[in-house]
């Protein structure tokens, strides 16, 4: 029993170390098929076709498993059939993938440089817009105060006017007045030089008069 357990021991150490010292390796993806000038292995290799490389099939043979194809160079030959696919194998793919990736990264790169080139050209319209918003309110300022100064001038002048109509007005009175004042002057000498003729008058029969009366006493006085 102990043999037994001590064999098992043993067995499973072994194991251990082998699997412990086990590497863990893969089949590469890359290889070269042969391209020979008939459909068998008799036949010699043309050249060898990397993995990958685009076909174009001319006939197939089933019963010897080759198929007969032409590279874009132009060179024919027979390859086995079974290393044929109708689509690109995975590593182009990877490869057309990675590629179409690339260039999509590139175009989201472009694409971005564009949004911020457009992100900066939306700023600096807004920012002449405000400039013009500015300029607009500070016109629209400028057009209220001339507005306000013209309707002041039209006041201006229409006070004007009504003052010149005053002063017309005025004048004319004064013009009146004046007229009135020769008028009354002229009336005035008038009486003034009336009232000295009848003054004169008035002296000139008392002068003759008052010596009449003096002599007329005197007679009355000379017969007593």
């Amino acid at each position: 029993m102990q043999t037994t357990i001590r064999v098992l021991t043993v067995t499973l150490f072994l194991f251990a170390s082998a699997a412990a010292q086990a590497q863990s390796v893969w089949v590469s993806d890359q290889f070269e098929v042969m391209l020979r000038t008939g459909p068998s292995t008799n036949n010699a290799i043309e050249r060898m076709l990397t993995s990958g490389t685009a076909l174009e099939v001319l006939e197939a043979d089933a019963e010897s498993g080759y198929s007969r194809v032409r590279t874009a160079a132009g060179t024919e030959g027979w390859v086995l059939t079974r290393y044929l696919m109708d689509e690109p194998s995975a590593r182009e793919q990877l490869a057309s993938l990675t590629s179409r990736l690339t260039s999509a990264t590139a175009e989201g790169s472009s694409l971005e440089s564009q949004l911020a080139a457009l992100n900066s050209e939306y700023d600096a319209a807004g920012r002449r817009i405000s400039e013009l918003e500015r300029e607009k309110s500070a016109l629209e300022s400028e057009l209220a105060e001339i507005r306000r100064t013209a309707a002041n001038v039209l006041s201006i002048n229409d006070q004007n006017k009504e003052l010149r109509d005053q002063l017309a007005s005025t004048e004319i009175e004064v013009a009146t007045l004046e007229q009135h004042n020769r008028e009354l002057t002229s009336q005035t000498t008038r009486y003034w030089f009336m009232t000295g003729a009848l003054v004169l008058l008035v002296g000139m029969i008392l002068g003759i008069w008052l010596p009449r009366i003096r002599w007329q006493r005197r007679s009355r006085y000379d017969r007593f």
